[in-house]
């Protein structure tokens, strides 16, 4: 934070400015706090905005140009593979630069960066600016990374259709348990990655029907964690294919 008097800046515990001796006030503080966090929602609907824009445009930083390139660091090598930073070692295996704890090899190489910065804060007000549209192409685009992402393990994240149409039929039962099988499939699929989650379709669930008590906030944590868990698998794996 800085100083009101001198306007330094000064570490955040401070009580005192070390330059001029002036108290720092505790409101200040505030202020400063709360200008990080403006900041931080700041930049989360910037991405939030580039998504959308992107897919609306179609421009990707993997889109494929006509001499059968793309713009990355991967190359079609016109078997209907792609070499993105890896090699197979011929055992159906793959050397990425990182350990793979689950006794599984990472999803092969999808032709695209996911998106990794996803936040809270864009996702809540976004949907609110949009009267809930926004929510759903929000499931809609995680859904899909997850679903790239987790190529492999016999498993699938349903799109937003089915989200849409069997949480209107079971009255919203659906949505649990939609939140609950991704909880538990990044879960499950953080090994491959060398990662560690401890949040599972469990924690998920509690927060989603427990959590509406405590001031209705716990569907809130709920989508916080599966946010923060996708975030970290598809981080995983745009690192794993040399996409970051």
């Amino acid at each position: 934070m800085f100083c009101e008097k001198c306007g330094k800046e000064i570490p955040d515990s401070t009580k005192f400015c070390p330059y001029c001796g002036a108290p720092v006030s505790k409101a200040q503080d505030f202020v400063n706090k709360a200008g990080e966090a403006f900041n931080a929602a700041e930049q989360e609907l910037g991405s939030a905005f580039d998504e959308v824009k992107q897919s609306f445009t179609g421009n990707s930083a993997n889109q494929q140009n006509a001499g059968g390139q793309y713009n990355g660091s991967y190359q079609n090598n016109g078997a209907g593979q792609y070499n993105a930073g890896y090699q197979n070692n011929g055992a159906g295996q793959y050397n990425t630069g990182y350990q793979n704890n689950g006794g599984q090899t990472p999803p092969p190489y999808r032709g695209e960066k996911l998106k990794d910065d996803r936040g809270l804060a864009s996702y809540i007000i976004l949907s609110i600016i949009t009267c809930g549209i926004y929510g759903y192409y929000f499931i809609y685009k995680m859904a899909h990374d997850v679903n790239v992402a987790c190529d492999g393990d016999g498993e699938n994240t349903s799109g937003l259709v089915a989200f849409i149409l069997l949480s209107m039929i079971t009255c919203g039962i659906y949505a649990w348990y939609w939140y609950y099988k991704l909880g538990n499939r990044l879960a499950n699929n953080a090994g491959r990655y060398g990662l560690s989650i401890q949040e599972n379709g469990t924690t998920v669930l509690m927060w989603c029907i427990f959590g509406t008590l405590i001031c209705g906030i716990g569907p809130f944590i709920a989508m916080y964690i599966l946010i923060k868990n996708s975030n970290m698998i598809c981080n995983a794996y745009n690192r794993t294919h040399g996409l970051m």
